[in-house]
């Protein structure tokens, strides 16, 4: 239940920050690291920062420590570890070119769960 509420504030705050083209990769059975990725669009480097900033401060006053963050202000992909959730901010350019949701089909189709 507890990741289910972590999963629920990220969705809230990319929502409300206007995070684009939201998927949510059910990755359980898959690794053993994370049971969900969120992959995200940001219309610049700016924006995808200020994303996983904002997701930041958003769990840690609910309770939930972030294990780190990767990537800042100059970076075109920021990687956010929650444990039980990674959260993928990508500029529309490196999503394209590293198509992580088909990365992680691999092997069948991969379930999602619904981004609202």
């Amino acid at each position: 239940m507890q990741t289910e509420a972590l999963l629920k504030i990220v969705k809230d705050v990319l929502e409300e920050r206007k995070a684009h083209n939201m998927v949510v990769l059910d990755v359980r059975g898959k690794t053993s690291f994370t049971d969900y990725m969120i992959v995200v669009t940001g219309t610049s480097n700016r924006h995808i920062k200020a994303l996983c900033d904002y997701v930041e401060i958003g769990v840690k006053e609910k309770g939930f420590n972030p294990l780190g963050m990767e990537g800042d202000i100059t970076s075109d992909w920021v990687l956010l570890d929650l444990g039980d959730v990674i959260v993928h901010a990508m500029t529309e350019q490196s999503r394209g070119y590293y198509q992580i949701e088909k990365l992680w089909s691999v092997g069948g189709e991969l379930p999602q769960v619904q981004a609202a």
